[in-house]
């Protein structure tokens, strides 16, 4: 039996949720379409009736995953305060993104901060979505700064989100817990005073 375009949308979707997770948890190259397909609960051979390749798949759930990340920073953002108090949003943000929470849970964590060295030298579609995305934190962290000027606020948001996707990424490479989290730490007080 035959099944219906949303039927096939929704199992398009899950696949791409999963392969997400997976590349989060993994890294790209660690994650074959077997297991993800597996885990979708269908064969590797379905695969290529939704995607023409693993690059496709992998563009598009840097994509998804970075959409989520971008809906939790916005959330964190909002819930921190009124719109006038940027200050207390800007603080939410970067209290949510170095947290040992998102340290500890790849899987369900941010693509640029896991996967950068990989993403750096996947295919270009992929390197697109990883750049939208960059570029929309970019400008959602540069809402949330207290600049007068746009162009002093975006410089400062592209300091503090390389300054937050270094120090996730080291805390999650060193081995020493306590050096783990003082990095987190240490980047929270420095981007305190913006």
């Amino acid at each position: 039996m035959r099944k219906s375009r949303a039927e096939t949308a929704e199992t398009r979707k899950r696949i791409i949720e999963i392969a997400a997770e997976e590349i989060r948890r993994n890294g790209i190259q660690a994650t074959g379409l077997a297991d993800v397909m597996t885990k979708a609960g269908l064969t590797h051979g379905g695969f290529y009736r939704h995607f023409e390749s693993k690059d496709q798949l992998v563009a598009e759930a840097c994509a998804t995953g970075m959409a989520v990340v971008l809906g939790a920073t916005e959330g964190s953002a909002e819930s921190a305060t009124d719109e006038d108090d940027r200050k207390a949003a800007f603080k939410s943000i970067v209290e949510q993104y170095l947290s040992v929470e998102h340290r500890d849970n790849p899987s369900a964590g941010c693509f640029l901060a896991g996967l950068g060295s990989e993403l750096a030298r996947a295919d270009a579609p992929t390197r697109a979505a990883s750049t939208k995305a960059f570029t929309d934190l970019v400008e959602l962290v540069a809402r949330h700064i207290r600049r007068r000027k746009p162009e002093a606020a975006r410089a400062d948001a592209v300091f503090a989100l390389s300054a937050m996707i270094g120090a996730i990424t080291m805390s999650r490479v060193i081995d020493d817990p306590a050096f783990s989290e003082s990095i987190l730490e240490d980047v929270k007080r420095h981007l305190d005073a913006l």
